[in-house]
């Protein structure tokens, strides 16, 4: 099934089923279990509908603690944790079936002035001349697997520009360092609630996949489970999703099934807009092959 961007912003508004309770369709990207960007992007709308303050979100941090099933939909309990003079918490809760998908801790800050500093936006080339992820993959033909062709229009909501991406068909080891530059295929509502939960919708591509990369292994094997574990996210300004951004991505670690990557966002003026951080299970599963 394909997911336009109109769907996406449908698929993460959730329906209010009672005070603090929401519910969220499930879309199925055609991976082994929900998408965990998913989860991430309808926690963050159903804690953001909790607000009665002026505040935006600056930080999530939250751990899935099960893989959900796309065939059905899933519930959002929120807790109002506190809404103090200058910041507001919330605790959302993912339900399917009657168990606990993922816990997390959003924070929200009303807007305030500080000292200012962030890190160089790495110099790589822009968007304009490179081809989407589907774009390359196509040109691979047959040899791509045909479950891997079959997922791939599911993914059309965010466009995906590859920085010298890696051939999963021939996988040679590299620097845990890759680039992809992305936007949302289309015009988004002015929310910035909006642009902030779709970035955490995308933030979940790539991000432990990337501690792949030191080692011969493709993500399109079929003996390698994969999931993450945990994820925290933090917005330092405002962001339009729905105008290219870069998305760094660098892993410092692999080690006993598991690996810790970390990502940057910076938009074309330089500026640093968000940072995230995620350690993920990596197993290869011989009972798979």
């Amino acid at each position: 099934m394909t997911q336009t961007l109109e769907t996406l912003v449908q698929l993460l508004a959730l329906e209010p089923i009672e005070e603090n309770l929401f519910r969220g369709a499930s879309h199925d990207l055609g991976y082994r279990q929900l998408f965990g960007g998913q989860v991430l992007g309808q926690a963050l709308s159903a804690a953001c509908q909790t607000l009665d303050l002026p505040r935006q979100l600056h930080s999530l941090h939250g751990y899935f603690l099960r893989p959900g099933d796309a065939k059905h939909p899933v519930v959002y309990q929120v807790e109002r944790l506190r809404d103090g003079n200058s910041f507001s918490a919330r605790r959302i809760t993912a339900i399917q079936k009657g168990e606990t998908l993922f816990c997390g801790i959003a924070s929200f800050q009303q807007e305030e002035s500080g000292f200012e500093h962030q890190i160089a936006m790495p110099d790589v080339p822009g968007p304009e001349n490179l081809l989407t992820d589907i774009e390359l993959i196509s040109q691979w033909g047959d040899r791509v697997p045909e479950r891997v062709r079959e997922r791939l229009p599911a993914r059309k909501a965010i466009q995906l520009r590859p920085i010298g991406l890696r051939n999963p068909l021939d996988p040679k080891p590299q620097e845990p360092i890759q680039h992809f530059w992305l936007r949302a295929d289309g015009l988004l509502p002015a929310s910035q609630a909006v642009h902030r939960y779709l970035l955490a919708y995308a933030s979940d591509f790539f991000l432990v996949a990337t501690a792949l990369l030191p080692h011969s292994v493709s993500l399109w094997q079929k003996d390698l489970q994969m999931a993450s574990l945990d994820h925290a996210l933090w917005f330092h300004r405002d962001v339009k999703a729905d105008e290219w951004l870069l998305y760094s991505l660098e892993s410092p670690w692999a080690g006993q099934g598991r690996g810790l990557a970390r990502g940057h966002f910076f938009n074309q003026a330089g500026e640093l807009v968000a940072s995230v951080a995620q350690e993920g299970l990596i197993r290869v599963r011989e009972d798979w092959a």
